[in-house]
């Protein structure tokens, strides 16, 4: 005579817990291939930054960036950005570079680096990643922090030492 499996009561909780670990195990066994606008990171380094003179419309970095970075870019990358850029392809990701320049946009180049970027007060550590391509360096070192309050200090008036009850 077969025996019948009971079914046991799964709670909602453990429900969502298994089928949570099932689409990760998913996700793990098909990690999608980083693609920027159609293209890898290796076939991003392999371009130039620039368009040769000889041939404008080829592709380049420049050219598939975003509008603002693209039009930083045609003006021609500053003397700094030049210096940080130059140190990035010495160093080959060993140690972190310091920087104060903030506005260069990050290049299919950097990805794999580590850079400190000066926020006004010290270096905020940015590991470069492949979805950073194309954002200013600056965008990832906040210069302001959000304002935390808390209850009123030493030096409060009357009025603004009170605290409601409820």
């Amino acid at each position: 005579m077969a025996r019948k499996s009971k079914k046991m009561f799964r709670s909602p909780k453990t429900a969502r817990r298994q089928a949570r670990k099932r689409r990760s195990t998913i996700a793990e066994r098909r990690k999608k291939e980083f693609l920027w606008r159609g293209l890898t990171i290796e076939e991003l380094t392999a371009l130039p930054l620039y368009p040769p003179e000889d041939n404008p419309e080829a592709p380049c970095i420049a050219t598939l960036m975003p509008s603002r970075a693209k039009r930083s870019l045609s003006r021609g990358l500053s003397e700094e950005a030049e210096k940080l850029l130059e140190k990035i392809r010495a160093n080959g990701g060993s140690k972190m570079i310091k920087t104060h320049c903030r506005s260069m946009y990050v290049l299919p180049e950097m990805v794999g680096t580590t850079i400190g970027v000066h926020n006004g007060r010290d270096f905020v550590k940015v590991e470069l990643i492949p979805e950073m391509i194309g954002h200013a360096l600056g965008e990832f070192a906040p210069t302001r922090r959000s304002v935390t309050h808390t209850g009123p200090g030493v030096g409060a008036t009357r009025s603004s030492k009170h605290v409601a009850l409820k």
